[in-house]
């Protein structure tokens, strides 16, 4: 089941993806695609509906994030092996936590804005896990059943602010529009293996990141139940896996994003995204 939020910003409406790849209403059984909604029972309630007697959506609706209410957006750092090995980094023992604001959450087509005073803004392709039920000490055999579904989240980062600059990553990593999440949050029960997913980027065209999530160090039930140990995970919060190599910051010379490049990227299964850059402000 892939569910999706369209319409304006801040007004969308829940829908489903048919098997036409049209998207169909779903206001009449839920508010939005959030909370309750992504609960075992509330899933297993809407996957018994024939998308064909919902409404039809009209048009080319804008997409917004898959995902509403995220109360966490939580990213892991040096995911893949081969990632690591392109930017000199050591994989680490345990994986590496950072959070990204949730103001930076945009839907998968949105423009990209590279901010104020940035010129290392870098691309990242990766696998978001979505929570559907509280996960607190959760052991690694069930921390899935806590999973609702997987998405694409571009982890947008600003590598002179992320880490030539004082302090942590969050700064590099929350600029607004940092986080395109979607277009759907596609239910668990059609991705059986997320550790054996293709996964690709392009900037004007030209493949970047071309890889897959066999090569994640620490799988999604292992992250979702080391989370745990440390947070309680909720309904709607996201944990944006790693990216594969291909960043701008491992080329020689590094090659970053600049105004009037676009960006498009997928995930086997899961979709893909396009998204215009330019300058903020």
């Amino acid at each position: 089941m892939k569910l999706v939020r369209y319409g304006e910003a801040g007004s969308e409406r829940p829908g489903m993806v048919g098997a036409d790849g049209k998207i169909r209403d779903l206001s009449a059984h839920v508010a939005d695609v959030a909370g309750a909604a992504l609960a075992p029972q509330s899933l297993a309630e809407l996957a018994r509906i024939d998308p064909a007697t919902l409404p039809p959506v009209d048009g080319s609706p804008r997409l917004g994030p898959c995902v509403s209410g995220t109360g966490k957006l939580i990213c892991i750092g040096l995911n893949y092996s081969d990632h690591a090995a392109e930017t000199g980094a050591t994989v680490p023992p345990e994986p590496i936590i950072f959070m990204k604001a949730t103001s930076a959450i945009v839907g998968p087509n949105d423009d990209l804005l590279i901010p104020r005073g940035s010129e290392k803004t870098d691309w990242e392709v990766e696998l978001g896990i979505i929570i559907g039920k509280q996960a607190k000490y959760v052991s690694e055999a069930e921390a899935l059943d806590c999973v609702a579904g997987y998405c694409i989240v571009h982890d947008v980062s600003e590598r002179a602010f992320q880490t030539e600059r004082s302090g942590q990553w969050t700064k590099g990593k929350s600029c607004d529009t940092f986080g395109p999440t979607g277009p759907w949050l596609v239910t668990k029960d059609e991705i059986p293996d997320p550790q054996n997913l293709k996964m690709w980027l392009t900037v004007n065209g030209e493949f970047m990141q071309d890889g897959s999530t066999k090569t994640m160090v620490f799988g999604a039930s292992y992250l979702v139940s080391y989370l745990s140990q440390f947070m309680s995970l909720q309904p709607g919060d996201i944990i944006s896996t790693g990216t594969p190599p291909g960043v701008g910051m491992g080329m020689k010379p590094p090659r970053y994003l600049k105004a009037g490049d676009v960006v498009e990227l997928g995930i086997e299964g899961l979709g893909s995204q396009r998204q215009q850059v330019r300058a903020d402000g």
